[in-house]
């Protein structure tokens, strides 16, 4: 039965990565070899994360292995990042044996990198600056409405000024984008720290050198 079930999931993979082409890496892991380092037994465009038929060393795959009898749960469209940079928008998908243990794994895993970089170029290109009134203050209702919103505009902002999304900012791009945020006077926000901290996955401490960096 789970050579029909592999059979079967090796047509998924190969019409999921016709149907999303090349940017799109769909592997399939045995679980029952019982090791991380060759659980991968088919793979269309290997190419995304450099990985081949016969490897396969994850973390999803070892805590699975390690933990048999824990209940599994699909974890689907979460961000990852490879060793060369690139992003990665991935789903996970445990496929169970007739017993109910999961057997196999399908893993789904699209390069977004390029898609995020045009994302970023088209607000760049739409975005409108508000209109000022005579006393320099913006119109009434092009404001956010809470402080939430205006953080969120003001990240928004910072990445377009840089012109790179901030998972492939480097970092003398993002002590410019922070610099830009703590002119905004983003830093005046309750909590704002934290928030900006998460956005371009850096420590709080890096975040407050890179500000320092600029006095």
């Amino acid at each position: 039965m789970s050579d029909v079930k592999l059979e079967l999931l090796k047509q998924i993979a190969h019409g999921l990565a016709a149907q999303f082409g090349s940017d799109c890496e769909v592997a399939i892991y045995d679980l029952s070899r019982n090791s991380v380092e060759n659980s991968i037994v088919y793979i269309e465009n290997g190419q995304v994360t450099g990985r081949s038929v016969g490897e396969g060393l994850s973390g999803v795959v070892l805590k699975a292995i390690k933990h048999p009898d824990a209940p599994k749960t699909d974890h689907l469209a979460y961000l990852s990042k490879t060793s060369s940079g690139r992003i990665l928008r991935c789903s996970t998908l445990y496929i169970n044996d007739d017993s109910g243990k999961p057997h196999y794994i399908l893993s789904i895993n699209y390069d977004i990198t390029n898609l995020l970089a045009l994302e970023n170029s088209i607000h760049y290109l739409t975005g409108v600056q508000p209109e000022e009134t005579d006393s320099g203050s913006a119109e009434p209702g092009t404001v956010p409405i809470d402080v939430n919103s205006l953080l969120d505009e003001l990240i928004n902002q910072a990445d377009r000024s840089i012109g790179t999304p901030a998972p492939l900012m480097n970092r003398e791009e993002k002590i410019r984008a922070i610099n830009f945020l703590n002119e905004a006077g983003a830093f005046l926000i309750t909590k704002a720290g934290d928030r900006i901290a998460e956005h371009f996955g850096i420590s709080k401490y890096t975040l407050y050198n890179y500000i320092n960096i600029n006095k």
